[in-house]
C-alpha cells in the first residue's frame, strides 16, 4: 500500500509534471456532470454500493449527501482513468526529468521563495527539524510553489477511479479518506479539490496521507493544506519527520567513478561506509575526495545507467523517494534542495545522457523474459522500477554484461535472440535497433 501511495501521489503530481507539478494535464479540468448524460444502470447500481460501504465503514448519510448532492458524477469516458494509464516518469531519462523541473526560473523563483519561507516559518524548522531548503524544494517541485494544486473535485475523480479501474480498491480508500476529512471537520465537498489522482494542497499530500500527517499549526482546529500555508509546511515537515529524516545529514552528491569501478556495486540499497568508497575510487564530480563523514553509509546510484550522472545517496534521499517512489523525482528534489541551500551557485542543466532509453514496450520484454528465463513473478508492467533494475542486474550477469541495472540494447538483442543452447552469454553484435 504504501509503494501505491506515494507513486500516487507520483503521478498525481507528475500530470502537473512533476507535482511532481508542473506539466499537469488536468490542472484546469474540473469533472462536472452534464445533465444530459445518463449514467447506465450498471454505474446507478455501482454508485448506490459504493455508498452503502461508506455508510458501513462509518461515513454518515449527511456527509454522503454533501459530497454527491444528487451527482452520480457520471462520465462515458472518464479522463482521470486515462491519466492513470499514463507513466511518465518512467520513460523520461534523469537528465530530461531533472532539466524540466530544475530549470533557471525554477531555481531562481526557490530561492526567492526560501527566503520568504524563512522568515516568516523559521519555527516550524525548529518544530520538525526539517531544513526549509528541502521543503521549498518539495513545494516547487509538486505544486510549483503553490500556483497548481490541482482543480479536480476530488469526489468525481475517485469516484471513477474506483469503478473498474486497476487500482479500484486504491482509489476507494483514497474517497473513503476524503469522505473522512470532509466529516471530521465539517468540511464541504467544494473544498475537496486537487490533482485527477486525489492529491491535496501545497504539497500534494494524498487522503490517507493528510489522515495520518496533517497539522493544524495555525491553531484554528483544522489543518488546512490547502489554503493555510503554516498548515501546509508543517504537515509536510511532520510527514517527512515521521519517515525517519535524519537533520545533520545530507542527502547525497553528485560523484566520479574510476574507470575499472565494478558495477555490480551499485544499488540504492547496497550501503557502504564513505570510507569504503573512498577505497574503491569514488570521488566529488570535481575528482575531489568525498567531504563526508568516513563512517557514513552511503550507496552508489546511476539512474540512467553506467552512461549517465553518478550519485552518492544516503539514508535521507530514501525518505524523500518514500515520498515519491521514483529516483527522478528524488534526484530533482535534491538537485533543487542543493540550488536553494547554496545561493551563489550557478544553475547548470545536466548534460544529456548517452545511455539508450528504454521504451515501455522494450521494458515489458525484459520483465516477460526475466520471469521465463529465472522462473520468477516481477510485475510486468513496462516500468524500471527498482525490482525492474534488480531483475536487470541478474540479466546483465548471466548475459556477462557490466552489471549497472540499467537496460541497454545490448541486453535487449540479447533477450530477443536468445537460444537455449548457446544461453545468454552468447556474443551478439551491438546493434542500436532504433538506427537503421
Amino acid at each position: 500500500m504504501k509503494f501505491y501511495l506515494h507513486t500516487i501521489m507520483l503521478f498525481a503530481a507528475i500530470a502537473m509534471f512533476g507535482g511532481c507539478s508542473e506539466v499537469q494535464t488536468a490542472q484546469a479540468e474540473t469533472s462536472t456532470v452534464s445533465a444530459s448524460v445518463t449514467p447506465p444502470k450498471e454505474w446507478t447500481k455501482w454508485l448506490s454500493g459504493l455508498q452503502k460501504e461508506m455508510r458501513d465503514r462509518g461515513i454518515s448519510q449527511k456527509t454522503l449527501d454533501e459530497a454527491y448532492k444528487g451527482k452520480n458524477y457520471y462520465h462515458p469516458a472518464p479522463k482521470v482513468v486515462q491519466y492513470d494509464k499514463k507513466q511518465t516518469e518512467f520513460v523520461l531519462t534523469t537528465c530530461a526529468y531533472v532539466n524540466r523541473l530544475v530549470n533557471k526560473e525554477r531555481v531562481k523563483e526557490a530561492r526567492k521563495q526560501y527566503k520568504i519561507v524563512q522568515s516568516k516559518y523559521a519555527n516550524v524548522e525548529k518544530e520538525y527539524n526539517v531544513p526549509l531548503n528541502y521543503m521549498v524544494a518539495f513545494w516547487g517541485v509538486e505544486t510549483n510553489f503553490g500556483q497548481n494544486k490541482g482543480k479536480h473535485n476530488l469526489i468525481d475523480s475517485l469516484t471513477n477511479l474506483s469503478y473498474k479501474n486497476r487500482r479500484a480498491d486504491f482509489f476507494k480508500n483514497e474517497l473513503y479518506n476524503v469522505l473522512k476529512i470532509m466529516e471530521k471537520h465539517k468540511l464541504k465537498g467544494e473544498k475537496m479539490r486537487g490533482s485527477w489522482a486525489g492529491a491535496m494542497g501545497h504539497f500534494q499530500f494524498m487522503p490517507s496521507t493528510y489522515q495520518h500527517y496533517a497539522v493544524d499549526f495555525d491553531g484554528d482546529k483544522v489543518p488546512d493544506i490547502w489554503n493555510s500555508f503554516a498548515d501546509a509546511l508543517a504537515s509536510a515537515e511532520n510527514y517527512l519527520t515521521q519517515l525517519g529524516w535524519k537533520k545533520d545529514e545530507p542527502w547525497g552528491m553528485r560523484i566520479q567513478l574510476p574507470w575499472d569501478f565494478e558495477y555490480k556495486e551499485v544499488g540504492r540499497k547496497n550501503y557502504k561506509t564513505v570510507a569504503e568508497w573512498k577505497s574503491l575510487g569514488v570521488k566529488t564530480f570535481a575528482g575531489n575526495s568525498l567531504p563526508y563523514a568516513d563512517d557514513l553509509k552511503a550507496a552508489v546510484m546511476l539512474p540512467d545507467g553506467r552512461k549517465g550522472p553518478a550519485y552518492l545517496v544516503t539514508s535521507n534521499f530514501n525518505r524523500i523517494m518514500i515520498w515519491n517512489h521514483s529516483d527522478n523525482y528524488a534526484l530533482a528534489v535534491a538537485t533543487l534542495a542543493d540550488y536553494v541551500a547554496h545561493p551563489d551557485k550557478k544553475w547548470t542543466p545536466l548534460e544529456a545522457s548517452q545511455q539508450y532509453t528504454m521504451n515501455s514496450e522494450e521494458i515489458l520484454q525484459i520483465q516477460q523474459f526475466y520471469n521465463r528465463y529465472f522462473g520468477k513473478k516481477i510485475k510486468e508492467d513496462g516500468r524500471l522500477g527498482s525490482q525492474t533494475r534488480a531483475a536487470v542486474k541478474a540479466l546483465q550477469k548471466s548475459a556477462k554484461l557490466p552489471q549497472d541495472g540499467y537496460p541497454d540494447y545490448r541486453l535487449l538483442q540479447k533477450v530477443q535472440n536468445y537460444n537455449s543452447k548457446t544461453g545468454l552469454a552468447k556474443v551478439i553484435p551491438a546493434k542500436n535497433p532504433r538506427k537503421k
